[in-house]
């Protein structure tokens, strides 16, 4: 899901279309609530498998720079990357954002650090 909306981004695309899972309609919440995109949609079609979610991305002026301008991950399926609410980073100042998955579900690093729950670090996004 990450790759696809830095791909998109980069291409200047209103538009992308990601798999439907919990995760993702979880994280797409978590970007909209802090302001990162515009909206999402659930594209139902079909089987269960072929699910997507729409979601429409920022853009600021006229020529049209990206609201996101850089997507890192950091816990991969080989090296989960875990923080204590403590230690959950403050990115860029507090420009940008932490997504962590906590017991509590997924959020930004704000509300984690505000509700005292540690979690796996996703991903950064400013």
């Amino acid at each position: 899901m990450l790759t696809r909306i830095r791909n998109a981004n980069l291409a200047k695309y209103s538009l992308v279309e990601v798999p439907n899972t919990k995760i993702n309609s979880n994280i797409a919440n978590v970007l909209q609530e802090t302001g990162f995109i515009d909206s999402f949609e659930f594209k139902l079609e079909g089987k269960l498998s072929q699910h997507k979610i729409l979601i429409y991305l920022k853009y600021k002026g006229k020529i049209r720079q990206p609201v996101i301008t850089t997507i890192k991950r950091i816990s991969k399926p080989g090296l989960r990357i875990y923080a204590g609410c403590k230690d959950i980073p403050i990115i860029l100042g507090g420009l940008g954002i932490a997504i962590v998955s906590t017991s509590k579900g997924i959020m930004d690093d704000k509300e984690a650090r505000s509700n005292n729950i540690g979690g796996e670090i996703l991903c950064y996004i400013w």
